[in-house]
């Protein structure tokens, strides 16, 4: 799906008021006001407040499947391809903190009327990239036919996000005296603690 330029503009007004005072808490006035548009216009583009989720949804995660297709084709191992497949998953829920917490705390809700067929679908095709790097990488011999693909994202954007989530408790038990600290450590030793998770179940035997 693509969009606009005003409609990039409100969809980003519109991640960081549901990242600070939720989705209930959030009027499509207030999305109005900040964007400097009437009220009129976000209905014109996105028709409700929980159609304007799903496009926000839909607008943070679209993009992962151009990068995974390209890093599909790299001539470089499938060892190697995980390990920049991990990296660019962390770098990418690091500098899209909000969406995730809205995922976190607003979709999963069954109050919400939100169609997530296309937000699902967009999980499948990025999860059939990562099925073909692990699928090369059986081919080689270098990791185990065994592998349940499907619990791969969960471990990686699960434990990123709580990591976040958890950020105080963190930077308090591993002396993260400053968010630059705190920044280092996720893009270093959080980032190959997890690449040697994964690998981990990729390769060696049950």
């Amino acid at each position: 799906m693509e969009f606009n330029e005003k409609q990039i503009e409100i969809l980003l007004v519109a991640e960081h008021l549901f990242a600070e005072e939720g989705f209930n808490g959030t009027s499509v006035r207030e999305i109005a006001k900040i964007a400097h548009i009437n009220v009129a216009m976000i209905s014109y583009y996105f028709g409700s407040k929980e159609k304007l989720l799903e496009a926000l949804v839909l607008y943070r995660i679209s993009g992962m499947q151009l990068h995974l297709e390209s890093l599909s084709i790299e001539e470089i191992s499938p060892i190697e391809k995980i390990d920049k497949l991990i990296e660019y998953y962390i770098q990418l829920i690091n500098s899209n903190r909000c969406i995730y917490q809205i995922l976190h705390f607003e979709v999963t809700s069954t109050k919400r009327e939100i169609n997530l067929d296309p937000f699902n679908q967009v999980k499948k095709n990025n999860l059939k990239l990562l099925e073909n790097i692990i699928i090369e990488g059986q081919l080689q011999g270098l990791f185990q036919p065994n592998v349940n693909i499907a619990l791969i994202p969960p471990i990686i954007i699960g434990t990123t996000t709580h990591f976040h989530l958890n950020k105080h408790y963190f930077q308090d038990l591993l002396h993260l005296d400053s968010d630059e600290k705190y920044e280092n450590y996720i893009a270093d030793e959080l980032t190959k603690h997890i690449q040697k998770t994964i690998k981990a179940l990729l390769i060696y035997e049950d």
